[in-house]
């Protein structure tokens, strides 16, 4: 029989837990949570946060409506199937990180800010905006959806300003660059992964997120392995009332590489279903990450300007089977 791909089990300086209750009452306290965020995204890239704002019930809601959605035959889940705008439901199959990679083993529902058909920005024709496709059937999945949504929002614009404040920047240099932002949520169901796949097997294959910053809850489960310090895979094991943060290729490329974004995998060895949300970050469609307007006059940019959503576009592009 084959084993799963192996990895070590996490020691917390790895990956630290962050309280951020400091980033919800004004100006005091900020900056000890800035060094400390600053210290994990220039080492793992990967921290947990505590004390975040976004209430258990909602949680537990969402996770309810998770389970529901994904418990029903594939046909009813194909009647929202992704469309061009990366909303919808993806089976098994129609994702993988990389070239090379074999498919990953889950399935997942995406949705993102709700836009009608005559907003400006869908007018024009913006990539990836525009209404989101929900289950006919199931209003309670989208009034969950839509509050964890906005409620997600609220969090990632919180830790922008410990991201500011951790590189000496005013306090809304990046909220004022995510006030209509690409930032999706992504509900993922992962099957039980048989042994004897083997170990180049994975829910999720070794990958970097292709954005700003990544929020992620994750049931009690657990099968999220992040590469550490040393090299090793460490697994990022659930922690109750935290989500695990990590940052982007976009927002290390912003940062001019100071902030890492790191490879991770996930690989459901329980013998049971996992289920996660994820929140992909990420800034308004045109806004240009300059790692020049951050480090101006302090030190040469590494990378060339490049806007949000021709970056995370052309990453989509490559990583999605549908839109080949």
């Amino acid at each position: 029989m084959m084993n799963y791909a192996q990895a070590k089990r996490i020691e917390l300086p790895d990956i630290p837990v962050i309280d951020v209750a400091a980033l919800s009452g004004g100006t005091d306290g900020i900056a000890g949570v800035a060094r400390a965020m600053r210290s994990a995204s220039e080492n793992t890239g990967f921290f947990y946060i505590r004390n975040h704002g976004v209430p258990q019930a909602l949680i537990d809601r969402v996770y309810d409506a998770s389970r529901r959605f994904f418990a029903q035959p594939l046909a009813e889940k194909q009647k929202v199937r992704i469309n061009a705008r990366h909303r919808g439901f993806l089976k098994v199959g129609e994702a993988k990180m990389y070239d090379k990679a074999r498919i990953d083993l889950k399935e997942s529902y995406i949705w993102g800010l709700e836009l009608g058909e005559d907003d400006p920005d869908v007018r024009a024709g913006r990539k990836l905006m525009g209404p989101n496709q929900w289950p006919a059937d199931m209003p309670e999945f989208r009034a969950a959806l839509t509050d964890y949504y906005e409620a997600m929002l609220a969090c990632g614009n919180r830790l922008l300003l410990g991201m500011a404040a951790s590189l000496d920047l005013p306090l809304d240099f990046f909220t004022s660059r995510f006030r209509k932002p690409l930032a999706r949520g992504s509900l993922v169901y992962y099957p039980p992964q048989p042994p004897d796949m083997g170990s180049e097997q994975f829910g999720v294959a070794p990958h970097t997120d292709y954005g700003g910053i990544t929020f992620v809850w994750q049931d009690q489960v657990g099968g999220l392995q992040v590469k550490g310090r040393s090299g090793e895979w460490v697994t990022a094991h659930p922690i109750p009332g935290t989500f695990v943060v990590n940052i982007g290729d976009l927002m290390a490329r912003w940062t001019n590489d100071h902030f890492t974004s790191n490879p991770h995998r996930v690989i459901n060895s329980s013998g049971r279903e996992r289920y996660s949300i994820a929140v992909f970050f990420d800034p308004d469609y045109d806004t240009v990450v300059d790692p020049a307007e951050i480090f101006r006059g302090r030190e040469a940019p590494r990378h060339p300007p490049i806007t949000c959503g021709e970056y995370i576009v052309s990453r989509f592009d490559r990583a999605f089977a549908y839109r080949k």
